[in-house]
């Protein structure tokens, strides 16, 4: 039998023990061979969450499925963590007259008893992976609701994340303030993306800039001191760009110019106020 290993791991697994790349592998190697399996070829996802197929190893897998005749995993949630997927997985493998064996779980598809525990528990690796994602939604929110500095997001241009905080760049932080001059100075969001790109300024990923990027930035409050996340607003711990004088002006601003109204908000006594 020829047989198709993969192994994955996400970002959050990497520091876990077990779940390493090499650990995956030396296991699945040693069980084909206890099995006298032939290796056809080995899959790895480096950083790659298993929620979703946009894998390039596990897309290259199911590519050659006509190479293999069993596909072998350490454990099923390393090869998926929605059950959707999982089961359109299986449907293929079905059509192809394949089959799937998990390793830890000494579960075979060949099987009808195998074929249903397998279900069972792939169902029950999506509840978990959707209630630790519950818990995270709530305790990012009761964060927000305390005021308790930043959210987990990468930073964002003009600053960067220093000791775990905010801290000014002071290069990006004047082009910022230079942005939102030119609006008030009457400059449309196209002639302030013009400048930047003229001038050889890069995104904070290294790439041009366009339209909506400049509109983010002169967006968003943390430029002037404040950390936004859903409805709840509050003021950081990290140094503004700007004032919040100068940031509702620039909001108002847009506000007059847009064509269709929508939410714009201006920062009063530490609160949003939605303009109309």
């Amino acid at each position: 039998m020829k047989v198709a290993i993969y192994a994955r791991v996400s970002t959050e697994d990497q520091a876990k023990e077990g779940f390493s790349l090499a650990a995956q592998l030396e296991k699945l190697r040693s069980y084909c061979k206890a099995r006298d399996w032939k290796i056809a070829a080995e899959y790895v996802d480096d950083g790659y969450s298993g929620r979703n197929t946009n894998r390039p190893a596990y897309k290259k897998m199911m590519e050659e499925i006509d190479s293999w005749d069993i596909l072998l995993v350490m454990k099923m949630d390393r090869i998926h963590r929605n059950s959707k997927n999982f089961m359109l997985m299986m449907e293929e493998l079905r059509k192809k007259g394949k089959e799937f064996v998990s390793m830890t779980e000494s579960l075979d598809t060949s099987t009808a008893m195998g074929r249903f525990v397998m279900d069972i528990i792939q169902r029950i690796a999506q509840l978990e992976s959707e209630q630790i994602g519950e818990r995270v939604y709530i305790g990012m929110r009761q964060k927000a609701k305390q005021g308790k500095g930043i959210l987990g997001s990468p930073p964002p241009y003009g600053y960067t994340y220093r000791d775990g905080k905010l801290a000014v760049v002071d290069g990006e932080a004047r082009v910022v303030k230079k942005m939102f001059e030119m609006y008030l100075d009457g400059h449309s969001l196209k002639e302030i993306e013009e400048w930047l790109n003229k001038n050889g300024i890069k995104t904070k990923k290294g790439g041009r800039w366009g339209k909506k990027t400049v509109a983010r930035i002169l967006s968003n409050p943390i430029y002037c001191g404040y950390i936004e996340w859903e409805e709840i607003i509050f003021r950081g711990g990290h140094r503004a760009i700007v004032s919040v004088d100068m940031f509702n002006e620039v909001q108002r601003l847009k506000h007059r110019k847009a064509k269709r109204k929508g939410r714009v908000f201006i920062i009063e006594n530490g609160k949003k106020k939605f303009l109309k």
